[in-house]
């Protein structure tokens, strides 16, 4: 039998062809962050969902989404991400910030979901921090949560219907099509989940027991979630409402997407917002100063309270009318950003690196 042997010419065109092709060839990465919900607190505005934040990274052939990650998942999160083409099915992971229903509402129906219709895919990674005790006695449970997830469902029978109709469906409900993975929250940085090219950190925050903040990083530019997070001293008087831990987990990242309140809201303001409340929140001023220190290249604002064209936040009615976007803008620049800042709504979204 004849074996070939390809000539030096043909070695070289193979050269040309594979190894010295043009990095142009490349397709280049590619990040998204999109805002799923901005709802600030667990009341209810003109539809907005409940706070959280999608992030997609890959490259221009997959339209940045070979890795699809969820951080929270307020009320409404499955029909927001169903207007950008996303199935619970397609979630590699969901991160938690914390256990408020605000951000977790919509987590039993992602699981839900995801359980009738594509529970032949690979279980889905819920990343929290530990179970953190609170001072009042109780504790902080994200795994419980989840456990939990889909207990309404199989009380009301509704897991054992849907089983009669396909016995391959998993018997515990939601909560079997997903794989929890906690870790005890630090106060430097820490790694607590990968993916190829995509590392995610947490960090400990404080907003109440069990708070964490996350960054993304990856090739195409870095980005992190702040969720609710507040400073360390809970009230007056400190340097800023901002967390340190998070301005030190932001440094270097391109993009910050932080819960938000208008000082309107606060002591003074004529509202009569409690200033417990107030306090454990990061103002609009601070978030620009921190956003400033940090080099940030786009603060997104998000959660916010009060919300857009809202003259109260629940009973708490604004003494000057209706809040605008100018109004969050003017409070951010008073703290000294000057970058590129998005005032959010639900799907505003961010892309690095931005179209040409």
């Amino acid at each position: 039998m004849k074996t070939f042997k390809p000539s030096m010419w043909a070695l070289g065109l193979l050269a040309i062809l594979f190894i010295g092709a043009p990095a142009s060839a490349t397709a280049a990465p590619c990040l998204v962050v999109t805002l799923t919900g901005t709802q600030g607190g667990p009341s209810a505005f003109q539809g907005l969902a409940g706070a959280g934040t999608l992030v997609t990274y890959g490259d221009e052939a997959n339209g940045c989404r070979a890795v699809i990650l969820q951080f929270d998942a307020g009320r409404g999160t499955s029909m927001r991400l169903s207007q950008l083409g996303i199935t619970p099915g397609q979630l590699d992971a969901v991160f938690v910030t914390h256990v408020h229903s605000d951000h977790v509402d919509g987590l039993s129906d992602l699981l839900q979901m995801r359980w009738m219709q594509e529970f032949k895919r690979p279980k889905v990674d819920i990343v929290c921090a530990a179970d953190a005790p609170a001072p009042p006695g109780h504790v902080m449970s994200c795994a419980r949560l989840v456990v939990h997830a889909g207990d309404a469902y199989v009380q009301s029978g509704e897991i054992a219907q849907r089983r009669s109709e396909d016995k391959t469906r998993p018997e515990g409900g939601p909560a079997q099509v997903a794989n929890v993975r906690t870790f005890a929250s630090t106060d430097q940085p820490q790694v607590i989940w990968s993916s190829g090219e995509v590392r995610v950190s947490a960090v400990r925050s404080t907003h109440v027991a069990g708070h964490a903040s996350y960054r993304v990083d990856t090739p195409a530019g870095s980005v992190v979630i702040g969720g609710d997070a507040g400073n360390d001293v809970p009230a007056p008087p400190r340097s800023s409402s901002t967390s340190d831990q998070v301005e030190a987990l932001a440094r270097g990242a391109q993009v910050i997407v932080h819960s938000v309140i208008h000082p309107v809201m606060g002591p003074g303001g004529g509202t009569g917002f409690p200033a417990p409340i107030y306090h454990r929140q990061s103002t609009a001023t601070d978030l620009g100063a921190m956003a400033q220190r940090t080099g940030a290249q786009h603060l997104m604002l998000t959660h916010l309270i009060p919300p857009l064209g809202a003259d109260r936040q629940g009973p708490y009615r604004l003494p000057k009318g209706a809040i605008t976007a100018a109004d969050y803008e003017a409070a951010v620049r008073a703290g000294g950003y000057g970058a590129a800042l998005t005032v959010g709504g639900d799907l505003s979204s961010v892309r690095l690196p931005a179209r040409k």
